[in-house]
C-alpha cells in the first residue's frame, strides 16, 4: 500500500541536505588542493592525511548507526543525533575552512577528523530516517530524490559562493571562508526546520543488536552484501574525478579555479534537470537496471575526457552536460535500493536496525573516497605532478588516466555486478507482504 509523504515534510527533510552538500563538495574538491599548496605540505602528504582522517571516519559509522538503533527517547531515535552533530560540524568546519597561515599536518588531520565526525552524527541518522519514512518501493525513490535534489542545490551553492568571493575579494582562502560563513547560517536553520517538521514513524522498536554483530548481518543478507560492494566500488569511481577535478581543469585544460566553478555549475545543473528525466524513463523499471543504465551512459560519455587537451572547453562542457544528467539518479536510486534491502532483514525477523545498515553504508561511502584519494594523490606525486606548477607529459598522462579511464573501468565492473541483482519490484512486493503478515500477527 502506497502512502505519499506530504510536500511540507519532504521539503523539511530534503532541506537539511543543502548545507551538508555545500560542505561536502569543498571537502572533496577544493580543500585538498588548497592545503597541498600551504607551506610544509604537498600533494602526497595531504592525500595521506585525509586518507587517515577518512579511516577514522569509517570506524565511527557502524558505531553511531548501531547506537542510534538502540537509543530510545521521547524525541525519537534519530533526531537527537542530528541535533548533537550540528554544533560539532559547525565548529570543525570553521577551523578547517578558515585556517591560520601556519596550519600544518596536525591541524589538517585533527580538524578533518572532527568535521567528519560531525558530518556522520548528522548524515547517518538523516539518511536512515529517510528509509524509515515510507515502506513503499516507489515512494522511497521519491523521498531520496527530494534529498538528492537539495544536495545538488547545495552543491551549486558551494560552486557559486567561492567564485563570487574570489571575484570580489580574491584568493582561494576567500572562497573557503565564504563556504564557512554560509554553513554557520544555513545549517542551524535547516536543522531547526527538520526537527520541527520531520517526525519519526511510530511502531519502530529499538534494536538490541550490537555493532560487532554487523558481520553476521552481512553474511545473512546477501543482497545487502552485494549492493554494499557495488556501492563501494562505484563510490571510488566517483571519488577519483571529484578529487582530481581542479587538477584536471588547470593542468590539462589550462583553465583557472573560476573556470572549474563554471564547469561544476554546468555539471550539477544538468544533474537537477536529469534526475526527473531518469525517474520518468525508469518508472516501470526495476531500480537496479535503471542504476546500471545510468552508469553505462556516464561511462560512455566520460571516456571522451581522454581526448581533451589545453583549451578544449567546449568538449569538456558537453561532457559535463551529458554526464551530469546521471549524477542525481546515481545517488538517489542507489540509496533507494539500500532502503529496500533492509526489508530482507526485516522480513527474516530483524527489526529496528536500519541505523546499523546505514552505518555500514556510510562506512562504504567514506572508505570509497578514502581509497580514491589515497590512491590518486600519492600516485600523482610519484609521477612527478606538482600542483600549481608546469608538469611533464608523464605527470599529465597519469592525471588523465586516473581522472578519465580508471573510473570508467570500475563502473563497468559495478554494472556487471548489479545487472542481475535479485531484489526487483516483484521480490520487494513479496517482502512487504511477509512483513505485513508478521506485523498483523504480532498486533
Amino acid at each position: 500500500m502506497s502512502t505519499r509523504t506530504g510536500m511540507d515534510r519532504l521539503a523539511a527533510y530534503g532541506l537539511l541536505g543543502l548545507p551538508l552538500a555545500a560542505l561536502g563538495l569543498p571537502l572533496t574538491v577544493y580543500l585538498p588542493p588548497f592545503y597541498a599548496q600551504m607551506p610544509g605540505l604537498n600533494t602526497g602528504l595531504v592525500g595521506v592525511l585525509i586518507f587517515a582522517a577518512r579511516l577514522f571516519d569509517v570506524v565511527t559509522d557502524p558505531l553511531i548507526g548501531s547506537a542510534s538503533d538502540r537509543l530510545q527517547t521521547r524525541f525519537g531515535r534519530r533526531r537527537p543525533w542530528i541535533a548533537a552533530g550540528t554544533p560539532v560540524l559547525m565548529l570543525a568546519a570553521w577551523f578547517l575552512f578558515v585556517p591560520p597561515d601556519n596550519a600544518g599536518a596536525a591541524y589538517l588531520l585533527v580538524w578533518s577528523m572532527l568535521a567528519y565526525l560531525g558530518w556522520t552524527l548528522i548524515y547517518l541518522p538523516y539518511t536512515t530516517l529517510g528509509a524509515e519514512m515510507s515502506p513503499d518501493y516507489d515512494e522511497r525513490s521519491r523521498i531520496t530524490a527530494w534529498r538528492e535534489g537539495f544536495f545538488v542545490l547545495g552543491t551549486l551553492v558551494a560552486i557559486m559562493l567561492p567564485a563570487i568571493a574570489q571575484r570580489f575579494i580574491g584568493g582561494a582562502a576567500a572562497g573557503l571562508a565564504a563556504i564557512a560563513v554560509f554553513l554557520m547560517v544555513a545549517l542551524p536553520i535547516a536543522t531547526g526546520l527538520f526537527l520541527w517538521r520531520v517526525r519519526e514513524p511510530d511502531g519502530v522498536n529499538a534494536s538490541k543488536i550490537r555493532w560487532r554483530e554487523s558481520l553476521d548481518l552481512l553474511k545473512s543478507n546477501r543482497p545487502f552484501t552485494r549492493l554494499l560492494i557495488a556501492y563501494l566500488l562505484n563510490g571510488a569511481a566517483n571519488g577519483l574525478p571529484a578529487a582530481l577535478f581542479l587538477f584536471f581543469v588547470t593542468a590539462i585544460l589550462g583553465g583557472s579555479e573560476i573556470t572549474g566553478g563554471i564547469f561544476l555549475a554546468i555539471y550539477f545543473l544538468s544533474a537537477v534537470l536529469g534526475l526527473p528525466l531518469w525517474l520518468k524513463i525508469g518508472r516501470n523499471w526495476s531500480k537496479h537496471r535503471l542504476w546500471c543504465a545510468s552508469m553505462l551512459w556516464v561511462s560512455f560519455v566520460f571516456i571522451f575526457t581522454l581526448t581533451l587537451g589545453e583549451g578544449d572547453y567546449i568538449g569538456y562542457g558537453l561532457i559535463c552536460v551529458l554526464g551530469g544528467t546521471c549524477l542525481g539518479v546515481d545517488q538517489a536510486i542507489a540509496a533507494s535500493i539500500q532502503a529496500d534491502v533492509i526489508d530482507e532483514d526485516t522480513a527474516a525477523g530483524g527489526d529496528g536496525r536500519a541505523g546499523l545498515y546505514f552505518g555500514l553504508w556510510g562506512m562504504a561511502t567514506k572508505l570509497a573516497f578514502a581509497i580514491a584519494l589515497g590512491i590518486a594523490y600519492p600516485v600523482l606525486w610519484l609521477a612527478g605532478f606538482d600542483a600549481g606548477q608546469d608538469n611533464d607529459a608523464v605527470a599529465l598522462w597519469t592525471l588523465a588516466v586516473l581522472y578519465g579511464l580508471l573510473p570508467v573501468a570500475i563502473k563497468l565492473g559495478v554494472v556487471a555486478m548489479m545487472w542481475n541483482f535479485p531484489l526487483d519490484r516483484r521480490r520487494h512486493a513479496e517482502l512487504q507482504e511477509r512483513i505485513g503478515r508478521s506485523e498483523r500477527a504480532a498486533g
